[in-house]
């Protein structure tokens, strides 16, 4: 399991690697003018070419990329752990994500989480009696389900729950504007809000996480159910488990040994799925009004700011090739023969 996990990081650093050299020559391919975009475009020769000087653009590129990696006498970048600042705001890109970032991650991570736990059952339901009123009705809701973005429920769900029968609370951030929040130790409100004794703060932030989780939940189901109900019912299906059930093993143990084997297939789809949302969380977070990693991506590019840009590209990445190793570990754990 030690070598398989070493191979597994070598990967994502040679990925990481790469997609480093690619993000940062290719956003300088586009037809775009940073420097214009930010001084204006009535800005006069002399701003102008001061702004370009200041940002170091006026270097060569190969010069530019070594010293976004650090690699210049006494320049600090990428290979020192440091993003750059960002050419909007003048504040290190790395607090910045600091702040985005775990606002996405909590809550795309509690979605995928309640979304797994009632998916898993519910699959395997449908999967014990294919075709019957259980599984067309859950058929019929995952396509419901998808059949719209995941804003729009967003929005829905705001109208009846907020506006109509005043169960959920205004979708204006991550606490109430009167709530005082806990001191920021991973950036997470639930937990920085446990660790802090503060249980007003956790109770107010579980209660504005309500409907966005909500609306992830009631997306994401939808195709882990199909997933797992798919599986189970070719599992259940198989020559291993028709010989378990004529050998006269308990219901219980064969259902826990197709499960075992058609959770694969779901855990692939939870981590795609995971780095798609993770990275594509903008919709949710503008109906909702939480300012995390989407909302701060597009930010960034509207504002042409590289070394912003730059950082949410890796960060993001980085984020989803770790979710894609874990799930490498835990199919090497259902499947041994994956680490050899």
């Amino acid at each position: 399991m030690t070598g398989f996990v070493a191979r597994r990081l070598a990967t994502a650093l040679l990925q990481l690697v790469g997609l480093a050299l690619v993000v940062f020559f290719a956003i300088r391919l586009l037809p775009a003018d940073p420097v214009a975009r930010l001084v204006g475009q009535n800005a006069s020769r002399e701003a102008y070419l001061a702004s370009q000087h200041a940002l170091g653009l006026d270097r060569p590129v190969l010069t530019q990329f070594g010293a976004y990696l650090g690699a210049l006498p006494g320049a600090s970048g990428l290979l020192q752990g440091d993003f750059g600042t960002s050419w909007v705001t003048g504040e290190p890109v790395a607090k910045e994500i600091g702040r985005a970032l775990p606002v996405t991650l909590e809550l795309i991570t509690i979605s995928f989480v309640l979304a797994f736990i009632l998916s898993v059952p519910l699959g395997m339901l449908c999967a014990l009696k294919p075709g019957g009123a259980a599984d067309n009705a859950t058929f019929g809701y995952s396509l419901f389900a998808g059949s719209q973005p995941e804003f729009w429920w967003g929005l829905l769900f705001i109208y009846f729950f907020f506006a109509i029968m005043g169960w959920a609370p205004a979708p204006l951030g991550r606490l109430d504007p009167l709530s005082t929040a806990p001191p920021a130790v991973t950036g997470l409100i639930t937990i920085d809000s446990l660790l802090a004794g503060n249980m007003a703060a956790f109770s107010d932030g579980l209660h504005h996480l309500m409907l966005p989780v909500l609306t992830k939940v009631f997306v994401l189901s939808g195709p882990i159910v199909k997933m797992v109900r798919q599986n189970m019912v070719r599992v259940l299906g198989s020559d291993y488990v028709l010989f378990a059930r004529a050998s006269g093993l308990p219901p219980g143990r064969i259902a826990r040994m197709a499960l075992k084997n058609a959770l694969a297939p779901a855990l692939t789809l939870l981590g795609v799925l995971y780095g798609y949302i993770l990275g594509g969380a903008v919709l949710i977070e503008t109906v909702f009004s939480l300012p995390g990693i989407g909302s701060y991506a597009v930010r960034s590019v509207l504002a042409f700011d590289y070394p912003a840009i730059q950082a949410v590209v890796l960060v993001i990445a980085a984020v989803s090739l770790f979710v894609y190793l874990a799930l490498d570990i835990v199919h090497a754990l259902l499947d041994p023969r994956l680490a050899s």
